[in-house]
């Protein structure tokens, strides 16, 4: 019986190893993003106790957005991957992406009238991390489509991680008008 139940714990965590690398590579993570790596020298808004706070991702099972905003080269990216594999690890779908390729993605599926079905593949992850939103100014057509991202993952109750240089007072800007980014701010 002994043997038995040591075979049996075995093969359960090397089943749930499988699952938590299946569900890695799934994430478009790429490369590995650990809290022991975050340079906590570089100056941000963000203690280092604030960041460990969020590490527990108390907030992703309360289905709450994350938004990082600050300047090129603070470490946003790295952040929001660490919080991503933390995610992965704690059996959670994720999704890493940029902001423009799935903007990309969604509108190339107009064209062959697959949206419905790729926006699943934003909407339906229990994390969805976007970055580098704001490099680029979108269009009406590329804003409508980021806002019925956030607002099925916000009705759903599903977190998104958003990265940004853009403060908030500039997203008018970037997406398109004022006030299709009052009702994404709003959903956020």
């Amino acid at each position: 019986p002994e043997i038995l139940d040591c075979l049996l714990q075995a093969e359960h965590e090397f089943r749930e190893q499988r699952k938590t690398q299946t569900r890695i590579k799934a994430s478009r993570l790429k490369q590995k993003a650990s809290f022991e790596d975050f340079d906590f020298s570089a100056k941000r808004n963000l203690s280092k106790s604030q960041i460990k706070d969020l590490y527990s991702l108390q907030w992703l099972r309360q289905g709450r957005p994350l938004l990082i905003i600050g300047q090129t080269g603070v470490g946003k990216t790295f952040l929001a991957k660490i919080f991503g594999w933390k995610a992965c690890q704690a059996n959670q779908r994720v999704l890493f992406t940029t902001a423009m390729d799935m903007l990309n993605h969604l509108l190339a599926s107009q064209v062959d009238h697959s949206l419905i079905r790729k926006l699943k593949t934003y909407t339906e992850p229990a994390l969805l991390l976007i970055d580098e939103l704001g490099y680029l100014s979108l269009d009406q057509q590329t804003s409508n489509l980021f806002y019925q991202v956030i607002s099925t993952r916000h009705s759903q109750k599903r977190s998104s991680i958003i990265t940004t240089n853009t403060p908030f007072s500039d997203w008018g800007n970037i997406l398109f008008n004022t006030t299709i980014a009052t009702a994404i701010a709003d959903r956020l």
